[in-house]
């Protein structure tokens, strides 16, 4: 069974910060890419992050210099630090573990950002 549960979004005004975290199980998570997607309602889900088993990383132009996404392998958890924080971020945020056949998702946590 795979099974991936993220946490941490929430309510957060402009110009604060929130961690996002995303355990993984049941799956060779350390040899996947791991990456953080967003969407809101309207708009086609969209790359905000990624990071590959080796740590080479990926970052949306509209996050970079304020997000950073890392893994911690004895965890099987990646994580998305997130600064500065605009209301433009405010959205859905899925975990997602990918391999060449195949590809999982968490279940979402929103966050939102006021103004």
């Amino acid at each position: 069974q795979v099974h991936l549960v993220e946490s941490g979004g929430g309510l957060v005004q402009a110009g604060g910060s929130l961690r996002l975290s995303c355990v993984a199980s049941g799956i060779a998570v350390n040899i996947g890419t791991m990456g953080w997607y967003r969407q809101t309602p309207g708009k086609q889900r969209e790359l905000v992050a990624s990071i590959t088993a080796f740590g080479v990383t990926n970052y949306a132009d509209s996050v970079k210099g304020r997000f950073t996404i890392s893994r911690d392998g004895a965890k099987s958890t990646v994580y998305l630090q997130m600064n500065s924080l605009k209301p433009e971020d405010t959205a859905v945020y899925y975990c997602n573990v990918r391999f060449p056949s195949n590809n999982y998702w968490g279940q979402g946590t929103q966050v939102t950002v006021s103004s």
